[in-house]
C-alpha cells in the first residue's frame, strides 16, 4: 500500500462539478492499493499516518502529529501510485489491486482514519476527480508499506 501525504492548509476534491470532500489544515492523502495488500497493510499504514509528526510545535520543530494539531484528512484513491515504470515509457499497472479489493481496502483505510480523525473526507473511488490543494511548506512524504519490511540502513 502506498500513500503520498501532503501537509496542506486547504484541499478539496470535485467529481462532475460537485465537491465531495474539503478540508482546511491537515493531510491530503493519495492512496494506492497493490495486489499484495491486505488488512494488515491498512492497519500499519493508518497507524504510521496518524502518528506522523510533520506539523510544527511552538518552537517551529516538526514534533506534532495530525491529532496534536486537530487536523483533518482528505483521502483520495489513486491507483496510478502503483505504476511500474521500470521498462519502457508507458507505465504498467499490473501490480495494482483489482478494483473490488482496492475499494474494500480503501474504504477500510478511510474508516480507520475516521475513528481517530472525525473530519476525514474522501473522493469517489474509480471516478475522474479534480483535486485542489495548497501545500503547506511544501511538505510531502511518501509512505510504502513494502519499505516498512526492509531493514533500515544506517
Amino acid at each position: 500500500m502506498r500513500a503520498l501525504i501532503q501537509r496542506v492548509t486547504q484541499a478539496s476534491v470535485t467529481v462532475e462539478g460537485t465537491v465531495t470532500g474539503a478540508i482546511e489544515k491537515g493531510f491530503l492523502v493519495l492512496l494506492g492499493v497493490t495486489e499484495e495488500d491486505t488488512e494488515e497493510e491498512v492497519r500499519v499504514l493508518t497507524e504510521k499516518l496518524l502518528k506522523l509528526r510533520i506539523f510544527p510545535d511552538a518552537e517551529g520543530k516538526t514534533n506534532c502529529s495530525i491529532q496534536d494539531v486537530g487536523g483533518a484528512l482528505l483521502i483520495i484513491s489513486q491507483f496510478t501510485l502503483c505504476a511500474d515504470c521500470r521498462k519502457g515509457t508507458r507505465p504498467s499497472f499490473s501490480h495494482a489491486a483489482k478494483p473490488d479489493e482496492a475499494k474494500r481496502l480503501y474504504e477500510m483505510f478511510i474508516e480507520k482514519c475516521r475513528a481517530v480523525i472525525p473530519h476525514t473526507d474522501c473522493g469517489v473511488f474509480g471516478a475522474h476527480m479534480d483535486v485542489s490543494l495548497l501545500n503547506d511548506g511544501p511538505f510531502t512524504i511518501w509512505l510504502d508499506t513494502d519499505d516498512f519490511k526492509k531493514p533500515r540502513n544506517h
